[in-house]
């Protein structure tokens, strides 16, 4: 029971330190023998959630990212499904975006009958330390399962747990297995990994092109005419053993890599600051010898995000991304996608003719409002996490909406739909389309050109654009690093609604000792509070409370009305830490650098008080 407590259950996944003797940074691969319980229990309330949904034999796929602690945790939890009568199939090492598009294949439909329950199983922490470990659940429809469905799993995990034949029940499971049916699971690995693989390479087509093959054509001509390279520090996570190299080399991309064995870690796992250095560097030598490299990707341990590095032509350097820029960009050129294809058009005065959007988490940049704004499309928020995320983008296709791209900006990477999962392929791909697919006979303007165009922007546009070019494009602002020192805290109010309702006292005392400086040198000139949990905006908070576990935003307006800036709360639920951000409208920092000082500043005294 302490190791429950000590764990996080949410819809992102439930998390914690698996590793024996409890150290976050403990790279062996032993689990304790508290946790090889808590493994098997979750086997057994998915097996029954399984069969819950079908009065048949369940198929399960079962993988892991490579952190050293996966293998023992999958060979607690397939004795138990096995026992349970499900069919399992495992992979071994497998990349999220992967496992999700194999559970979605028209093989696993075709392996149910069309009429079995299907799921998956992925064993990971994705951006955590190495001694973390955990666990995710998902069905057939590509992502892992919505918040409220997680929830029946977490209700029914730990009333299992609080029985006192809990450890019994899981052993007698454990061992009543079948040998021959193990040792058909293990030593299928293979051929599962192979299926795995096939699926997932004809499901990123799918998604990148959008079932059209005229970009697919100008994506290869582009090719022609200009060579691109890309090199990739998978960091010895799941991706090592994934389709990347086969995929880019098939379209005619020069692809190199480093780090490149499974479970050699060798940095920090999230793919942010610091841990893009290596591919930085990398970028630049490849460069030197082929002046075609000019992009750079780095995924997190489970590969279902990747964030970049750019040779800067400019600058004559490569350097990298923040996250936000990165969802940024691939913003531009989803949307530019679709009024390419025609999906998306606007009459003369620019009004689009159907109803776009863009779903994304709470502290994504106001950066994304400006890039939707040029499009004529909308913006909706939902509280962080993906399953919110992905769930609110079905919610508004379901409205009529068209709904390509989706995200958390905040962390980077892109969900590129029909995906329901980040995947560095795509956010990698997004970039390559908008750098190759040009204007041509006919008068049909490229990607970028129809992005400056739209943008007020068609006086910076040039036939022999690069990278930076694109970049030097977007709309100006200044956004905290949701890793930076500053955006972390450690916090000990454990409810923290009763957080937020002191700092709401303290924010209103704040603003009027502030508000005519802020006026007279930021424009600042009012504010609004909005509350996002799960799916639900609340905008004109009056009591921040209400916020509760979920994200608090303030955005700060001008006289006119315009948000131009924002700071936000939310405490993390894949990490025992609290986030907080600054988001500021331009390009010169003072604003974004005096909003996280007053934001850090104002929670730790509401966490004191």
């Amino acid at each position: 029971m302490a190791s429950i407590d000590n764990m996080i259950l949410s819809a992102s996944g439930w998390r914690s330190v698996f590793a024996a003797t409890g150290r976050e940074d403990d790279n062996a691969d032993q689990i304790s023998p508290a946790h090889r319980i808590i493994s098997g229990a979750a086997a057994l309330v998915f097996a029954e959630y399984l069969r819950n949904l079908s009065d048949r034999s369940a198929l399960v796929l079962i993988g892991s990212d490579t952190r050293p602690t996966g293998n023992a945790i999958a060979r607690a939890m397939i004795p138990v499904l096995l026992a349970c009568g499900c069919r399992v199939h495992y992979a071994g090492f497998i990349a999220a975006p992967e496992i999700m598009a194999w559970a979605r294949s028209p093989e696993t439909a075709a392996a149910t009958g069309g009429i079995g329950a299907a799921g998956f199983i992925y064993i990971s922490a994705s951006h955590n330390p190495i001694g973390y470990n955990g666990i995710k659940f998902g069905l057939t429809d590509g992502g892992v399962l919505p918040a409220q469905e997680t929830e029946k799993l977490i209700c029914a995990f730990r009333s299992f747990m609080e029985r006192e034949d809990c450890a019994g029940k899981i052993e007698s499971l454990i061992s009543a297995a079948d040998p021959a049916l193990l040792e058909k699971v293990y030593s299928g690995a293979a051929d599962a990994k192979a299926r795995g693989r096939t699926a997932y390479h004809n499901f990123c087509s799918r998604v990148i092109w959008g079932g059209n093959a005229d970009i697919a054509a100008a994506l290869k001509e582009g090719l022609v005419k200009r060579q691109l390279g890309i090199v990739c520090d998978f960091n010895g996570s799941a991706r090592t053993v994934s389709i990347d190299s086969d995929f880019f080399n098939e379209l005619g991309i020069k692809f190199a890599s480093i780090n490149d064995k499974p479970g050699e870690i060798v940095h920090r796992i999230v793919p942010e600051g610091e841990s893009l250095e290596p591919c930085r560097v990398f970028l630049e030598e490849a460069h030197g010898r082929d002046a075609s490299f000019t992009l750079g990707y780095v995924p997190d341990c489970d590969g279902d995000r990747g964030n970049l590095v750019i040779w800067d032509g400019t600058a004559g350097m490569a350097r990298c991304l923040e996250a936000q820029e990165v969802f940024a960009l691939v913003c531009i050129a989803e949307l530019a996608h679709l009024v390419w294809t025609g999906e998306l058009s606007h009459d003369s005065n620019g009004a689009a003719f159907s109803k776009a959007a863009i779903a994304v988490n709470d502290p994504t940049s106001l950066r994304v409002d400006r890039i939707a704004a040029a499009f004529g499309v909308s913006v909706f928020r939902a509280e962080v996490g993906e399953a919110n995320v992905v769930a609110l983008a079905r919610k508004l296709r379901d409205d009529g909406y068209i709904v390509r791209v989706l995200g958390e900006g905040s962390a980077g990477g892109n969900i590129t739909h029909p995906a329901a999962v980040r995947d560095p392929i795509n956010t990698v791909m997004a970039l390559a389309k908008l750098l190759l697919v040009r204007g041509g006979g006919g008068g049909k303007k490229g990607l970028f050109e129809i992005w400056c165009d739209l943008s007020g922007q068609a006086g910076i546009y040039s036939e022999d654009f690069c990278l930076a070019d694109i970049i030097a494009s977007l709309p100006p602002f200044v956004t905290t690093g949701a890793y930076a020192e500053e955006a972390v805290l450690r916090i000990n109010t454990k409810d923290h609604g009763i957080l937020k309702e002191k700092y709401q006292k303290i924010f209103l005392r704040e603003w009027e000792e502030r508000k005519e400086y802020l006026n007279e040198r930021y424009r600042i000139k009012s504010w609004e509070a909005i509350a996002y949990n799960g799916l639900e905006e609340k905008r004109g908070l009056s009591r921040f409370s209400d916020a509760g576990s979920g994200g608090l935003k303030i955005c700060f307006l001008s006289g006119e009305g315009a948000a131009i800036a924002a700071i936000w709360m939310r405490g993390s639920a894949t990490e025992p830490v609290f986030r907080i951000m600054a988001d500021a409208e331009g390009s010169d920092n003072r604003l974004e650098r005096d909003l996280i000082e007053w934001q850090r500043r104002m929670t730790i005294e509401a966490d004191g008080g």
